[in-house]
């Protein structure tokens, strides 16, 4: 890797990061060849925050002053980001694509991370637009394996530039719904996390809520993609992101109502104004944008009523929350908090609906062995949020009717049970036999007498 490192420092900054390209895909399809999954070593990763992300490198004492990096102006970024989307275009090995992409991507912990998150933006950004489906791929893996707080930086760079900055570009990032849809499941996952709904901030902009509802009403399958092409084992590692964006989901949906009531509309000079600030929805959102969230939740329940064969099909059933019962904790208690800011009185209407949405969520999920919880975990958590009365069948569980002992086959118990706290009646004693009548002589049929009718008057 020092030679290569000469000989690219001799070069302009474009052909330098073109070149390092083209060495490690020689040298990372050889390594294939021989073992399945090669390890990025600290070389290659090196020598691209150099060349690509213009990151100095740093030299141990006694090994002299490192010639400085030329840097890319913003055309040549612009060429470099074609060069690196044809690149995976044209690579027609996915295990090449996907090694140099996370050689490229992955964060290292280091000054070069900032670099190297501004440049995935752009080329994930640049890829949309392109439609460039491979760097799409790769980016869905990038998401997948990589921590949740890198995900949420890539997830709003695209909000930036899809759903704030052009309006009516949200319409290109709408259509690689058919192109990818596992980068789709992804982005859904990453936005959920990134709009928590925990402040006014934080609600999901309207372009973005009516792209994602309308993927997945369209096909409600698709936030199960990721879950149903993973091997998946029984535990997940903290701080990735989730196989699902069902708790993300559940939690727009149970928590809209309340964020919209809670919102204030702007201010300008003191008074009300008309329009709300750059990129704030106007106030009366809560009503036009009330259908979407609907819509959404229906399209949720659909999906968890899916999940119980998906689970029993992979043997998970009962061993993987997909909805995490941690995550319906923290869930309720920002239900609690938001009524409690709200006016009990004039918030009632959204009070009911967030409780009725969060009770059937809860039940749904349960039942399909996406939350793993007991009634009483439910009760305990439940206890200190406004009585609802569809909250309080939920949690109170089903009515338990008292099993009947083994029956013969083709018997069934009578409807009317005798009363609790009388005993059932003792079955009467045999009758005994009737004693035998004696026979009746046979009457002699004479021929010829007459059968003397009378008729009814």
């Amino acid at each position: 890797m020092s030679d290569i490192r000469l000989s690219l420092l001799r070069r302009d900054a474009l052909s330098a990061a073109k070149e390092v390209l083209y060495h490690l895909d020689i040298f990372f399809s050889s390594q294939l060849q021989s073992v399945p999954l090669p390890i990025v070593d600290k070389g290659p990763v090196e020598l691209l925050e150099e060349f690509v992300f213009q990151a100095p490198k740093e030299r141990g004492g006694g090994g002299g002053a490192s010639p400085p990096v030329k840097r890319l102006n913003s055309l040549q970024e612009l060429q470099l980001l074609e060069i690196m989307c044809n690149y995976f275009q044209e690579q027609s090995k996915d295990s090449v694509r996907q090694i140099i992409f996370s050689s490229l991507f992955s964060p290292q912990g280091n000054k070069a991370d900032d670099c190297r998150m501004a440049l995935l933006g752009k080329l994930v950004s640049m890829a949309v637009a392109v439609c460039r489906v491979p760097v799409l791929e790769c980016a869905a893996s990038w998401l997948q394996r990589t921590p949740m707080v890198y995900c949420v930086r890539l997830a709003q760079a695209l909000v930036d530039d899809y759903c704030s900055l052009v309006p009516g570009s949200v319409q290109t990032l709408r259509q690689i719904f058919s192109a990818s849809p596992r980068f789709c499941c992804q982005f859904i996952t990453s936005v959920t996390v990134l709009y928590d709904m925990s402040s006014d901030d934080l609600i999901p902009p309207p372009d973005l809520l009516e792209m994602v509802v309308s993927w997945i009403f369209e096909d409600p399958r698709l936030i199960l993609i990721t879950f149903l092409n993973t091997p998946i084992a029984a535990s997940l590692p903290i701080g990735f992101l989730e196989l699902t964006p069902l708790s993300g989901l559940i939690r727009w949906c149970v928590k809209a109502p309340l964020a919209y009531r809670r919102r204030k509309p702007a201010l300008a000079n003191g008074h009300l104004e008309g329009k709300p600030a750059t990129g704030s929805p106007p106030a009366s959102d809560r009503d036009s944008q009330g259908p979407l969230y609907s819509k959404l939740h229906l399209s949720v329940l659909q999906v968890l009523m899916l999940l119980q064969g998906h689970l029993t099909e992979k043997n998970l059933y009962g061993r993987l929350g997909l909805v995490p019962f941690d995550h319906m904790v923290a869930l309720v208690e920002g239900i609690g908090r938001l009524s409690d800011e709200l006016n009990p009185l004039s918030a009632s209407q959204e009070v009911e609906l967030a409780l009725d949405r969060l009770a059937q969520a809860l039940q749904v999920a349960m039942a399909a062995g996406a939350l793993l919880c007991t009634r009483e975990d439910l009760r305990t958590v439940c206890s200190r949020l406004p009585h609802n009365n569809l909250l309080q069948l939920v949690v109170s569980g089903p009515v338990q009717q008292p099993s009947h002992a083994a029956l013969p086959p083709g018997f069934y118990p009578p409807i009317h049970t005798p009363p609790l706290g009388y005993p059932a009646h003792a079955a009467h004693p045999a009758l005994p036999a009737h004693p035998a009548l004696p026979a009746h002589p046979v009457q002699t049929f004479i021929p010829g007498m007459a059968f003397p009718y009378r008729p009814i008057r």
